[in-house]
């Protein structure tokens, strides 16, 4: 018997990549073993989220979004952006919105071909991060010490949609990130775990960025990582409310608006091919298609 297949997009935002389904018309379901399966680099398509594209009442399409271990998460910028594009073509329209378990975002194309997402607001409060205890977010009680590792002890913590602790340092570049992001992910200041960046400030409008995710470990890029950092950075007194943030795999511009206290993030978005895979079966397969 031939294997059923279930087409998907391969899209990335700054290398940040995803394996996005249209389950508009008919109905996908991808549990969590299914999509390890399909976020394995050597066995799968291999991304770092799983992105189902679904009917919305209040938008005009909702994203769900899987994390590479299977987890379920609420917001992810560079998915947005995706997914934003997506919709804009079909509809022929500039502006759109994307539903997503942390809210409605409007997201709008613009004449460069980047995507400009307004992320809402930021939430500061220890209890909405979530923290296990409360505590100022703009400097936390909280510092880490690994083994063998150096020690980080100026932190901050935001959500804008999911859960970010930030370290500030003076050379991102030189900390053992996959190390460290593995245990404060986990760290019982954070019930439902944390995406792990660390922010070197290089002028008080830029600075360099480095991001754990939460359930998809190292990745080239995270919106809502730029987004968080962005917004510490200014609360702290360190940038301004606009600030350019490099990535491994690009930048992103991201603006605090101080007339409403909503973030907006702009940057770019790539289609790199479109394929099929199962979904079904135990068998997995894919195939490239265009």
């Amino acid at each position: 018997m031939q294997m059923p297949y279930t087409r998907f997009r391969k899209m990335n935002g700054l290398g940040n990549d995803f394996a996005v389904f249209d389950g508009r018309v008919t109905r996908i379901e991808i549990d969590a073993a299914a999509a390890r399966r399909i976020a394995d680099r050597q066995t799968g398509i291999g991304c770092d989220q799983i992105i189902i594209m679904e009917p919305s009442a209040r938008a005009d399409v909702f994203m769900r979004i899987l994390n590479a271990d299977g987890s379920e998460v609420s917001a992810c910028g560079n998915a947005t952006r995706c997914v934003g594009a997506i919709i804009s073509k079909e509809l022929e329209c500039s502006d759109v919105s994307v539903e997503t378990a942390a809210g409605v975002l409007p997201a709008w194309m613009r004449d460069d071909g980047m995507v400009t997402v307004d992320m809402g607001e930021p939430r500061f409060g220890w209890a909405e991060i979530p923290l296990s205890r409360e505590m100022d977010t703009k400097a936390l009680n909280f510092a880490f010490a690994g083994d063998g590792l150096p020690n980080l002890d100026f932190a901050s913590a935001v959500n804008v949609g999911n859960p970010h602790c930030i370290f500030w340092v003076d050379d991102a570049a030189s900390y053992n990130l996959a190390a460290i992001g593995a245990r404060v992910e986990t760290d019982s200041l954070f019930p439902e775990r944390v995406n792990v960046s660390l922010a070197q400030i290089t002028s008080g409008g830029s600075m360099i960025l480095r991001v754990w995710e939460r359930g998809a470990g190292m990745t080239k890029a995270c919106g809502t990582a730029a987004c968080a950092a962005g917004i510490a950075a200014a609360r702290n007194g360190l940038t301004g409310r606009e600030v350019t943030v490099s990535l491994p795999g690009g930048d992103l511009l991201i603006h605090w608006r101080e007339c409403d206290n909503h973030i907006h993030m702009i940057g770019p978005w790539m289609l790199e091919y479109e394929g099929e895979t199962t979904l079904v079966t135990n068998e997995f397969a894919s195939r490239r298609i265009a």
